[in-house]
This record gives structure tokens, sequence and C-alpha cells, in this order.
């Protein structure tokens, strides 16, 4: 006795070797996903599980300890750390911004292209080659005008070098994916190019150029080897652009490699403290572009 009921209404076709093929490799993508995420973790996490229990007020008030001796911060590197990178973010920001505003909306083709190229070497340039390239401008010039020698003003400026290209990279990406569509309906309406850039395309980019600049600055942040050429260390609290500064990232391998336990709990704790100066610098950014928009 055969079934009214059609064959294919009753049995599940078999998965297409199309279909199969797609959730594998949408499993597979799933999975090197979660793996990457296992290293920035496991990382956060240690950082956190360390670094915590070594917190408390004072840290963020009080100078560096002696050896052995209980109590102490490192008030004087969290300022230090911020002059240097306001110093470096001056100095990049504008120029980074600038520069790509001429590869997009002035430069032509080979000039443009040369410049890009460039800025792809100078991002790849490791960071204490950018030392020692701050130390012979600016460390020794100090030093032969009797200004000083290594200083916040040295940091600053190495920290500039690492973060141009990526302002530079990034702002020239943002600003070419704003449509063509709304430079022509400004210069449309009787706009000069200025005000196109300056009113249309700019704030259109922004978001992104605000995401650039916020990368630049947490790459700025962790750096060491370029300060250890320019601005040193100092266990005193910063009172001159023109003398040795304390930063959070020379703390933390200045006090990391020592055998004093003390000294190591500072240093778990610096590493933290500077983790989350990077999640707030990215956090600001994100909210002031979405009010901004």
């Amino acid at each position: 006795m055969t079934s009214s009921y059609p064959e294919s209404s009753l049995t599940r076709a078999p998965m297409s070797k199309r279909t199969l093929f797609n959730t594998i490799m949408t499993v597979l993508a799933f999975i090197c996903g979660l793996l990457a995420l296992v290293p920035l973790l496991a990382v956060l996490s240690y950082v956190i599980i360390q670094g915590f229990s070594s917190l408390n007020p004072s840290i963020f008030t009080e100078l560096p300890p002696a050896p052995l001796r209980k109590g102490g911060g490192f008030g004087n590197a969290i300022l230090g750390t911020l002059l240097m990178v306001g110093i470096g973010a001056l100095i990049s920001i504008p120029f980074g911004v600038l520069g790509a505003i001429y590869l997009t909306e002035f430069s032509s083709g080979k000039i443009a292209r040369l410049i890009r190229f460039a800025t792809n070497i100078l991002s790849g340039v490791p960071s204490i080659i950018a030392g020692v390239f701050a130390y012979g401008i600016v460390v020794l010039t100090l030093v032969k005008l009797n200004l000083g020698s290594y200083s916040a003003i040295g940091g600053g400026f190495a920290l500039a070098i690492l973060m141009l290209p990526i302002i530079v990279r990034t702002t020239d990406e943002a600003l070419q994916l704003v449509s063509q569509d709304l430079r022509q309906a400004s210069v449309g309406l009787g706009a000069t190019k200025f005000q196109t850039v300056t009113q249309v395309v700019l704030p259109a980019a922004l978001p992104a150029i605000a995401t650039g600049t916020t990368l630049a600055i947490a790459r700025a942040a962790g750096e060491t080897a370029p300060l250890l050429f320019t601005a040193l260390f100092s266990p005193f609290w910063p009172n001159s652009l023109f003398k040795p500064t304390a930063s959070l990232a020379v703390l933390v391998y200045n006090f990391a490699t020592t055998p004093f336990k003390n000294l190591q709990s500072l240093a778990w704790a610096a590493s933290l403290i500077l983790v989350l100066m990077v999640l707030l610098t990215s956090i600001i950014a994100r909210w002031a572009t979405r009010q901004k928009a």
C-alpha cells in the first residue's frame, strides 16, 4: 500500500555540499574568533588579578617608595604619562589630520602614493628607532643649548613620531570613505573647497578619525623604549618640561625587574592603571563622537 502524500513532504532533503561547506566554515570562523580572544582575555585577567590587589588610594598621591618599604605610589608617573602623551598628541594630531586632508582632497596621484608609502614605512619602524632619533634631535640639542638633557619635551616628541603615521593613515582612510556625492552637493550649493572640507567632509569622518587618534594615543601611552632614550625616569613630581620625567611604562619596566616585592606589586598596579587609562580614552572618544553625531 502506497502513501497518498508525496515523499518530499515526509522526508527532509539531504544537506547540499554548499550548505555543508558554509556551516563548517561558519563554525571554523567562530572558533578562530574565540581563539583570537584567548590571549587578550588571558593578559587582561592576569593584569587585573595581580594589579587589583595592589590598588590603594596612596598610589595616586604618593611617590615611589624605597625598596622593602611599605606604602608609596606612582602619582608622578601617572602625571608624567599624561603630560608626555599630551605633548605627543598636540604635535601629531594637527599635522596628521592636515596631512591626511592634503592627501585626500588636494594632492595628485603620484605625490599621494609616495606620501602614503612613506607613512606605511614609518608606521613599521621599531619604536626604539624613534627613541634614538628623538634623542639625537631633542636631547642632544637641549644639551648644546644648556637647557637640560632628558626631558618631557623629548619624550613627547618621540611619542609624536609614533602617533603620526597612525593618525595619517586612519584619517586618510576615513576621508576616502566619505561619499563623493556629499562633496559634489556641497560644491553645487556654492560652497568653496575649504568650506566643503571643514563643514561637510570632516564632520562625516569624525568618528573614524577619533577612533584612529585613540589607537595612536593607546600605542604611545604603552611605549617604553622611546622614553628610555628621551625622558628617562625621575622619582620626583614633574615640575619642568626640560627635566627627566617619570612614566608608567618605564616604571613598570624598572620595578618589574627588581627583586623587591613591594616594587613588583607597584609594577602590577601601574600596569592595571595603564590599561584602564587606555580603556577610558576609548570610551571618551566614542562618547564624544556619538554626541557629535
